[in-house]
């Protein structure tokens, strides 16, 4: 009889009973055989998440796979902010736009074993006040620039912008410059704020070090970022999430997932991958900085600023580095400032100057006297009397 059946391409009655049986079977088999592998998943991810945890808990491993990526920077943020999410400084003051700030009105905060810092209105290093439009028969320059620019370690007026200011009767001379900056959040901050100046002159305190920052979307805290798409910068990590958000945020990243990308970025770092990318986009930077300056009817003017070991080097070559940034500055027409050689007469004069850490007062006035050497020597500040 089943014969029968199959000759008409029909199933036998027997075969009707069984086959949702076998189906339900089938089915109950391959749902238990997902939820192992599951099981068996989340199992896996739970171990390898919890190891990165205790290891990264561990000073001493901690600092060993650390570099200069997102991940390191931001779980550094966290270990200092243990107890309340906060910026870096006591005197930041969180930026939307920037990540960060000079916290406007300050009066007098000693900071830096000794220092004294204060802030205008706008929030701006020092006590004077700048109105956006700027005073008839006034030239103005405004400074860019990042912990050396601001000053770090040193009062308001042992600043160089503030020294360059007492060099130059006549001239106002505004420091924008704060603490941990890469050259994208001095782009953003010259597009929000300096310009509104009408500056003359735009002068660029270059580190080579803020070209690694250009590559970072946390550091002394979150920040935006720029990338290149097909050539063009394109804006990532805006606005940035306020310290409390991002506090709050910390529980449920995967610090497997941060231990990896540490590794990956000293691999990136290792085969020169990193660098490449970091001088694209630096040189990408500087070029809509140059053009928004140029832009807003004032001249550029690019200073290398020399840290740590450049600051007692008494060979009069140039450095790698140097030759990167006055390279760029040449091809783009800008006018750029070698600060080198007055370092190096200081020193040849007998002067102590140190290369650790920030500048101290007198590296300071040494680049002040630099960069008034060189703004009237090329005529960036006419009708200024070189006297």
């Amino acid at each position: 009889m089943d014969s029968v059946w199959r000759r008409f391409g029909r199933l036998s009655p027997y075969h009707v009973k069984q086959r949702p049986r076998r189906r339900r079977a089938l089915s109950s088999g391959l749902v238990r055989g997902w939820l192992r592998v599951a099981v068996y998943g989340l199992a896996v991810v739970a171990f390898f998440e919890a190891s990165a945890r205790l290891a990264l808990r561990n000073d001493r491993f901690f600092r060993r796979v650390a570099g200069e990526d997102d991940a390191s920077w931001r779980l550094r943020w966290v270990k200092r902010h243990a107890k309340r999410p906060g910026i870096y400084f006591d005197f930041d003051a969180f930026s939307p736009t920037r990540g960060w700030a000079l916290r406007p009105g300050i009066r007098d905060l000693r900071v830096f074993h000794g220092s004294t810092l204060n802030s205008n209105s706008h929030g701006l290093r020092g006590r004077d006040e700048f109105e956006y439009a700027k005073p008839p028969e006034t030239t103005r320059i405004v400074v860019l620039g990042d912990s050396f620019t601001f000053g770090e370690e040193v009062s308001d007026d042992e600043t160089y912008s503030r020294q360059l200011a007492r060099r130059l009767p006549g001239v106002e001379v505004l420091n924008l410059g704060v603490h941990g900056y890469g050259h994208d959040q001095m782009l953003i901050y010259f597009l929000e704020e300096g310009l509104k100046y009408h500056p003359d002159v735009v002068l660029l305190g270059f580190v080579s070090d803020d070209m690694e920052r250009n590559l970072l979307q946390f550091r002394d805290y979150a920040k935006p970022r720029y990338v290149l798409e097909r050539g063009r910068l394109a804006l990532r990590g805006s606005p940035v999430p306020t310290p409390d958000v991002s506090y709050d945020r910390e529980w449920s990243r995967l610090r497997f997932f941060d231990l990896l990308t540490m590794l990956r970025e000293r691999y990136r770092l290792s085969s020169g991958a990193r660098q490449q990318e970091m001088r694209r986009l630096t040189l990408a930077l500087l070029d809509a900085l140059r053009d928004a300056i140029v832009a807003a009817g004032a001249r550029p003017a690019f200073a290398y600023l020399p840290i740590f070991g450049e600051v007692t080097r008494t060979d009069p070559g140039m450095t790698e580095r140097e030759r990167f940034f006055f390279s760029y500055c040449r091809e783009r027409g800008i006018q750029s400032i070698y600060l080198s050689p007055f370092f190096q007469k200081r020193l040849r004069e007998g002067a102590d100057l140190s290369p650790y850490g920030h500048w101290r007062a007198l590296e300071h006035a040494t680049a002040a006297e630099g960069i008034r050497a060189y703004l009237l020597e090329k005529g960036l500040l006419p009708g200024v009397n070189s006297h």
